[in-house]
């Protein structure tokens, strides 16, 4: 049997821009899809901390080091600059494996600082 398991996920992230007029994605700083392993065009769940709202789109890369969290096209109308955000990953494993499986977690401070990671 295959389980659905978190694979990666950023924490309290804050949205730095919303743009309704881009065709669509979310884009997250290079430096924190490292940190997390999340691939660029990785399906992401994203989950609205401030308002409650849930949406599933893609991951694009922004400058390294730019602490970008961008969400774009109908999206942005999901969210605004400021609101504190979770970007979740899934991947599946065998039921055997999944037991000893950790997902890669890194929380952010204010700022899309890496506070901890692991």
């Amino acid at each position: 049997m295959l389980v659905t398991l978190m694979k990666s996920k950023l924490h309290r992230a804050t949205v730095t821009q919303a743009d309704l007029d881009y065709e669509g994605s979310i884009a997250i700083d290079r430096d924190l899809l490292d940190a997390s392993g999340i691939f660029p065009h990785e399906q992401v769940d994203v989950l609205n901390i401030t308002t409650g709202a849930r949406f599933t789109t893609y991951a694009i890369e922004a400058p390294r080091g730019s602490k970008v969290i961008g969400v774009n096209g109908a999206a942005a109308r999901l969210v605004q600059k400021g609101d504190k955000v979770i970007v979740v990953t899934y991947g599946m494993l065998a039921a055997e494996e999944a037991r000893n499986y950790s997902p890669n977690v890194v929380l952010l401070d204010e700022g899309n600082e890496i506070k901890k990671a692991a």
